[in-house]
Order: C-alpha cells, then sequence, then structure tokens
C-alpha cells in the first residue's frame, strides 16, 4: 500500500514536470526569447558577421579601391554599433527585419598596419529579411547630398545618432585588437 501511494506522487510531480516543459515551449518555441541587452547584442553579432563576409570588391563604396595582393584575398574586419532595429518590439532576432547601425571596417592585408589599411566606415542598413541580408551604406551622389541621403534612408531617431555616434571605445579596441590578428601583426 505505501509503495501505491509513493509512486502515485512520482507520477504526479512527473505530470507536473511535463506540463511545466510543454508550457516553457509554447511560451517561447525556438527558445530564442531574449531580453533587450541579449537582443542588441545578437543583432551586433549578425551584423558584424554579415559585413565581414562581404568581399573587399563588394565593400568598395565611396571610391576606395580594394588592392590585390595577387595571392588570397585580405579579409575584412569590421566593428559596429547598432543604433536601433525594426520592428522595435521584436524579442527575438528572427523578428528583426532592419537594422540601422555603423561600420568601421579595414581590409586586413598581411602585414599592414591598421594606420594605412583601406578602411570604409559610415552609417549603414542591414535588411535581415532576405538572405543573405542586404547591406546598404549611406553614400553622397551628384545630385544629394551626404547628409540629405542619410535622412532619406534612416528614420529621425537614428539620423540623429548617426550624426553623433560612431563605435564605442570597446568595439574599437576589439576591431583593432581583430585587425591585427588578421593582418599578421
Amino acid at each position: 500500500m505505501r509503495i501505491l501511494r509513493s509512486s502515485r506522487y512520482v507520477w504526479a510531480a512527473v505530470v507536473l514536470l511535463v506540463t511545466a516543459g510543454v508550457a516553457i515551449v509554447l511560451a517561447d518555441p525556438d527558445g530564442s526569447t531574449a531580453d533587450p541587452a541579449d537582443l542588441r547584442a545578437q543583432i551586433e553579432r549578425r551584423m558584424r558577421t554579415t559585413l565581414e563576409q562581404v568581399s573587399p570588391e563588394q565593400h568598395n563604396h565611396g571610391g576606395h579601391q580594394i588592392p590585390t595582393t595577387g595571392g588570397a584575398e585580405p579579409s575584412v574586419v569590421c566593428g559596429v554599433r547598432v543604433y536601433g532595429y525594426e520592428p522595435a518590439e521584436v524579442k527575438t532576432l528572427a523578428g528583426v527585419r532592419t537594422v540601422y547601425g555603423f561600420h568601421l571596417c579595414g581590409v586586413a592585408e598581411p602585414q599592414r598596419p591598421w594606420d594605412v589599411a583601406v578602411k570604409l566606415a559610415g552609417p549603414v542598413i542591414v535588411d535581415m529579411a532576405v538572405s543573405p541580408p542586404g547591406i546598404q551604406v549611406v553614400e553622397a551622389t551628384a545630385e544629394t547630398k551626404y547628409i540629405d541621403r542619410l535622412h532619406e534612408m534612416f528614420p529621425p531617431r537614428y539620423a540623429d545618432l548617426a550624426m553623433k555616434e560612431a563605435l564605442a571605445d570597446t568595439e574599437l579596441k576589439d576591431l583593432r585588437r581583430r585587425y591585427n590578428d588578421a593582418a599578421g601583426l
């Protein structure tokens, strides 16, 4: 009789645990709900990875000539700052459609110091709704000044940030370290 009572309690505990597990999975099926700080860090990683996977030739904006070494293609090393994303109320990385931010990338040629490396920088929009993500860099045209182009492409709250803020000090230090590693310095 005593064995039956204890096994009832064990089964009741098992049922409660399974029910709790199902509730958690239904509330967050892919396990990707993140607090805002973690979501921003995930977006920064995706933005950085996206920009670093683009070849130096595809980064050729602003009239920069990417040097060819005749051998292996130099790597691109980037630092990023996320100004914001849309839709702003999303809780998962999968829900992010558009990212507005800043990028500073260096083309890491072998043994070329950072100070003389080709660099690409400026406000950037990353379209995460497509695969691979699309990249739009704010650039002036013959008809449109840079600041006007920025206001055409960025929502006002992010355009204001883009006029004032670039990389955080910690991101810049990390970028320089990763560049030196990539350039073999």
